[in-house]
């Protein structure tokens, strides 16, 4: 039988751009999840209305909430901590905060919460699953606020961990995937003992800057996910606000490129997964 996963399209509210090519995905069949920034550039409840539209056409389709801790996104609360101006620090910063045992459980909690809530607001209901952008989920000093967060706002949600389906000797191919199957150990023990769900396995992470062939990338992520895993995906069409925000710009039009095209399809079919 074919396995059933989630294909996920990470950031929609990033850009215009991104979210006209995740709502035609959605429409098309070609996804059935999509991660909501609700600190985004973009999003506001025309572009909700939008997406809950496309979704309508395609009701197997999931909406998650796309939690944002990281530059060049601002927080929703007035006293989240710390911040570089006025926008989250770095990516690589909070992540040494996190390690060095520097960041405050409760700031997190709270802001993860209040975006929790602005998801609510925009949706009219809680997401159906809770993500990290850049991962900030499976962050050391995060993990706890932000599991608590949901446990408290969206209990019925269920969790995105970052682990990969793969013997341990096959896991030395990447550090960063490595880390983050160490992470997602964590977070997976912290989760079921606060009685929250979470994805069986992980893939779809790959070295952006390298501009790979994603269609000849997409078989491996096919067949290393088992069911009820979740492929990572992130389509877009480039325009200027994206281009002032994220460096991950023309490698997204290729994607959505290839997942509109007949040849996404027949890789499902051949390696045996449906979008269920």
């Amino acid at each position: 039988m074919k396995r059933r996963i989630w294909l996920c399209a990470d950031d929609y509210g990033i850009s215009p751009g991104v979210n006209r090519a995740i709502r035609d995905l959605v429409e098309r069949g070609r996804l059935n999840a999509t991660s909501v920034m609700v600190v985004g550039a973009a999003i506001s409840r025309s572009e909700a209305d939008a997406l809950r539209a496309s979704i309508g056409v395609s009701p197997r389709c999931a909406i998650g909430l796309h939690v944002t801790l990281t530059a060049p996104f601002r927080p929703l609360t007035m006293h989240f901590r710390p911040l570089e101006g006025e926008m989250f620090l770095t990516f690589a910063r909070l992540f040494r905060r996190g390690v060095a045992g520097r960041l405050d459980g409760e700031i997190i909690y709270t802001e993860v919460k209040e975006q929790l809530a602005t998801f609510a607001d925009l949706f009219g209901r809680v997401p159906d699953y809770v993500d990290g952008h850049q991962h900030v989920q499976l962050f050391p000093g995060i993990q706890k606020g932000f599991l608590s967060a949901v446990k408290d706002a969206a209990p019925s949600a269920w969790v995105r961990q970052c682990g990969r389906n793969r013997p341990l000797l096959n896991r030395l191919d990447s550090m960063k995937a490595l880390v983050l199957d160490v992470l997602s150990g964590q977070f997976r023990r912290r989760a079921l003992q606060m009685g929250l769900t979470f994805n069986s396995a992980f893939a779809g992470a790959y070295d952006f800057s390298q501009e790979p062939d994603f269609a000849a990338l997409m078989p491996q992520f096919f067949q290393e996910i088992p069911e009820r895993g979740v492929v990572m995906c992130h389509p877009g069409l480039v325009d200027d606000v994206l281009i002032s925000l994220d460096p991950f710009t023309f490698q997204r039009e290729r994607e959505y490129a290839f997942l509109g095209d007949e040849r996404f399809l027949a890789q499902m079919e051949a390696s045996q997964v449906t979008l269920g």
